[in-house]
């Protein structure tokens, strides 16, 4: 199982310069959110992320990819915006 902590810098590495918050709730699930820092701007939160299913490198690689596209397809949704 990965750590909260690792969760998030993985996922600021990889979503620069967006920041990251994790937290777990009470039924073992993570939720996710990626905003900007400066602003407190919010692009995307993903809620239901079960903590048992990061638990390898190719799980976070598939969470990661399913990030991007969720960013993507709300950036369709947003023309002007950047990614």
């Amino acid at each position: 199982m990965i750590y909260l902590t690792q969760l998030r810098a993985l996922l600021e590495q990889h979503f620069s310069p967006r920041a990251c918050e994790c937290s777990v709730s009470g039924d073992n699930s993570v939720t996710v959110k990626l905003y900007h820092p400066e602003s407190g701007e919010v692009d995307l939160v993903v809620s239901g992320l079960k903590v048992s299913s990061l638990n390898s490198p190719q799980a976070l690689a598939s969470l990661i990819e399913e990030l991007r596209y969720e960013l993507q397809s709300n950036s369709l949704h947003h023309p002007g915006e950047n990614q």
